[in-house]
């Protein structure tokens, strides 16, 4: 890749919208620093101290244009990355509640609830409550589905250091959901054990003291969960682009890859002499890990192809949300 092909890759994808929104995500936090009590605001997971460990509770609500786009897998990514935020805080899920609102007799939402079950089946947590209201007819349902869970040490994204290694930690064991979509689904179909088991991972990891840091890859794709995770730790980062784990066999532009959102990815932080036994872990299971940068102590996260660098954005952390993390 020449410096000007890696310049223009970095500007395409600094503007692009699922990316330019977590570049901002501070905004997205600001009216909750007012509410939440005792619990540092940027994770995607609540962890309330409780005993000798931690009581998890996290929720996510799917946005219309995808329940309209594909019902079945709203329901289940609807329970798939709740259960994947748990994960990522080094936690193991416990049950699921659902809130849904919808029409009577909605096929749509048949399809929502088929996908719910189907997910919550495959990765073994259950669906214990909720909460249904109906309107009128015409409107698109829509669904949040929450998650509570435990964990015995904590994986977060404030505690990136400067010195520690970036690792990228993926399923690559699947395919893209739709002609031109950014879903990398190495979930659906998959044996249901093997879904559970590599969940069991990270709280493994966790508990080992092998992580500084974490968190799973989002809609922003690589790039918008990196910038989250420097915000909240107030680092820097260099990303080394051809140092990615990617799908083989599969013609995946690399900036479609940097855009993706995988069924099962993590962007972790590690000390140096960690860096090979936590990538064993995860081969033991068949997922692809590998160190692809470094946290610095600067602000700046940095684009790099070999020896070429270009910057990509500078992180300023909130301080609201850095004075949450204390």
């Amino acid at each position: 890749m020449t410096p000007d092909q890696l310049e223009s890759l970095a500007l395409s994808l600094r503007e692009h919208p699922n990316v330019a929104e977590k570049l901002k995500i501070a905004a997205a936090y600001s009216p909750a620093l007012g509410v939440a009590q005792k619990i540092a605001v940027g994770d995607d997971t609540a962890a309330i101290p409780d005993g000798d460990g931690f009581l998890l509770f996290a929720a996510e609500g799917m946005m219309e244009g995808f329940i309209e786009f594909d019902p079945w897998f709203a329901g289940y990514s609807a329970v798939m990355v709740n259960l994947s935020d748990i994960a990522a805080m080094g936690g193991t899920p416990t049950a699921l509640v659902d809130v849904v609102w919808t029409e009577e007799s909605s096929p749509v939402t048949s399809e929502l609830w088929a996908g719910m079950q189907a997910a919550s089946a495959a990765y073994g947590v259950p669906i214990v409550g909720g909460h249904t209201t109906r309107f009128g007819k015409g409107r698109t349902p829509l669904l949040a589905v929450a998650v509570v869970g435990r964990a015995k040490k904590l994986i977060t994204s404030f505690d990136a250091r400067p010195g520690d290694t970036l690792l990228m930690a993926v399923d690559l064991r699947g395919a893209y959901r739709g002609e031109g979509t950014v879903f990398w689904n190495a979930s659906v179909g998959s044996p249901p054990e093997r879904l559970q088991t590599d969940l069991k991972l990270l709280p493994r990891l966790a508990e080992a003291g092998l992580l500084t840091a974490g968190k799973d890859i989002s809609n922003g794709g690589v790039l918008g969960t990196l910038a989250m995770l420097l915000a909240t730790s107030a680092a820097g980062a260099v990303l080394q682009l051809d140092q990615l784990p990617k799908p083989q066999g599969v013609d995946v532009e690399l900036s479609r890859w940097l855009l993706s959102f995988p069924s099962y990815g993590y962007l972790l932080t590690a000390a140096p002499e960690n860096v090979d036994e936590v990538c064993q872990v995860f081969a033991g299971s068949g997922i692809a890990c590998a160190p692809v940068g470094n946290i610095t102590s600067g602000k700046l996260l940095e684009l790099a192809w070999g020896d070429q660098r270009v910057p990509f954005a500078e992180m300023e952390p909130s301080p609201s949300i850095a004075a949450a993390a204390l």
